[in-house]
C-alpha cells in the first residue's frame, strides 16, 4: 500500500484476481480511516459485508476495524548474504522460501493459475475419454508387488508384512481389460522411488493413465491417446509419437517440445508367457497370481500408456520447473 498525504492505495486480491483501490479523505472516509487503511498489514483478510455486521459492532473499538477480521502477522524473512553467490544458491534459497511460506506463495496469481491449469487438464482428460466410451476406474495404491519394471518402489510396513506404493495402475488396468471393460482410464497418485534431481523425475505425481483393447493393431491405441492429448493440450503444442523399440517390442514414447512426456506399449496378454517372464526376473508368482490368472480366461490384445499431470504444467509454466530441481533441507 502507498500513503500520499490524505489518500492510500490498497491492493485487493480474491483468488487469482487483483484490484487496486484508493482510500481518500472525503464524505465517506475520514483521516483516521485513511490512517487505519495504511496500517493494515499485507495479506490481512477482509470480511464480506454480511460478516462485518457481526464483527464491527462487537465493541466500540471494533468500529475502527470495519473491514479487517483477520489481521496478518508481520512477515519476518531475510535472505542470507550467501544466497546470491551462484545460481544454485539462488534456487536453493527460493525453494526454502517456497516451503517456508507456502500459504503465501500459493496466493500469487501464478500459483493460482497453475492449480487451475492442473484441475482443467484432469477435467478435460476425463471428459474427452468418457465421450470416447472409456470407463474411469480407481485402483489400489498399496499393493503386494511392484507394478512396473524400470522404476524403483517405496516399501511400506503393512501390519506384519511389507507392501509397496503403486508405481502405476497398469496391472489393474489390464485386469479390467481382461474383464471386458474394453477401454479404461485412471487419474490418481503415482509413486516412484527415483533419486533424480531433474524436472523430469518426481517421486510423487498425479498420473493420467489409459488402457484399451484393440482389434487389428496397437496403433489404434496410439491414435486414441494422441487425439486425447491434443484436446488436453488445447492444440497449443505439437504432440507426436516416436517408435524407438520396434525391433524388440511394440512400444512407443510420445514427445512434446522435444521432451518425452508419455511412454506406453502393447502388453503381453498370454498367461504362460507372463509366467515365464516373471520367473525369469525372479518375481514371486504368488504375489501376482490374481494378475496372471486374469489372462487365463480369454484376454484381448491391448495397449496403453501414462502421463504425469505435472509434466503438462511444466511446458505451460516453465518457471514451475524450479522447485522440483533442488532438494531442500532444513
Amino acid at each position: 500500500m502507498i500513503l500520499w498525504w490524505k489518500q492510500c492505495f490498497l491492493v485487493l486480491r480474491q483468488q487469482q484476481f487483483n484490484v487496486q483501490a484508493l482510500v481518500a479523505v472525503g464524505d465517506r472516509a475520514s483521516k483516521q480511516m485513511v490512517k487505519f487503511a495504511c496500517s493494515i498489514l499485507n495479506v490481512s483478510l477482509s470480511c464480506p459485508e454480511s460478516v462485518q455486521k457481526t464483527v464491527i459492532y462487537l465493541s466500540e473499538r471494533a468500529r475502527h476495524r470495519d473491514s479487517t477480521c483477520s489481521a496478518a502477522a508481520p512477515l519476518i524473512f531475510r535472505f542470507r548474504e550467501d544466497c546470491f553467490n551462484d545460481l544454485y544458491s539462488v534456487i536453493n534459497c527460493f525453494c526454502f522460501f517456497f516451503f517456508f511460506s507456502l500459504s503465501l506463495v500459493l496466493q500469487t496469481t501464478t500459483s493460482q493459475a497453475i492449480f487451475r491449469l492442473q484441475s482443467g487438464v484432469c477435467q478435460l482428460f476425463r471428459d474427452t475419454l468418457i465421450n470416447k466410451g472409456f470407463v474411469e476406474i480407481q485402483t489400489p495404491k498399496i499393493i503386494s508387488a511392484a507394478s512396473e519394471g524400470g522404476a524403483n518402489v517405496f516399501t511400506v510396513s503393512y501390519f506384519k508384512t511389507s507392501a509397496y506404493l503403486a508405481q502405476s495402475p497398469q496391472l489393474y488396468k489390464q485386469m479390467c481389460i481382461c474383464a471386458d471393460f474394453d477401454k479404461v482410464f485412471c487419474v490418481g497418485p503415482v509413486f516412484r522411488a527415483e533419486d533424480s534431481n531433474t524436472h523430469r523425475h518426481l517421486t510423487e505425481f498425479v498420473g493420467l493413465d489409459i488402457e484399451m483393447a484393440f482389434n487389428y493393431h496397437y496403433h489404434e491405441v496410439i491414435d486414441s491417446i494422441t487425439d486425447t492429448m491434443s484436446v488436453v493440450q488445447f492444440d497449443t503444442f505439437s504432440f507426436f509419437p516416436l517408435f524407438f523399440y520396434q525391433k524388440y517390442s511394440n512400444s512407443y514414447d510420445m514427445f512434446m517440445r522435444g521432451e518425452e512426456i508419455l511412454s506406453g506399449a502393447q502388453r503381453v496378454h498370454d498367461a504362460q508367457l507372463l509366467t515365464e517372464r516373471a520367473t525369469h526376473h525372479g518375481i514371486d508368482l504368488e504375489k501376482i497370481k490374481a494378475y496372471i490368472d486374469s489372462f487365463r480366461y480369454g484376454a484381448p490384445p491391448h495397449a496403453g500408456g501414462g502421463i504425469g499431470n505435472t509434466h503438462i504444467s511444466i511446458f505451460v509454466f516453465p518457471m514451475y520447473v524450479i522447485c522440483p530441481l533442488i532438494k531442500v533441507s532444513y
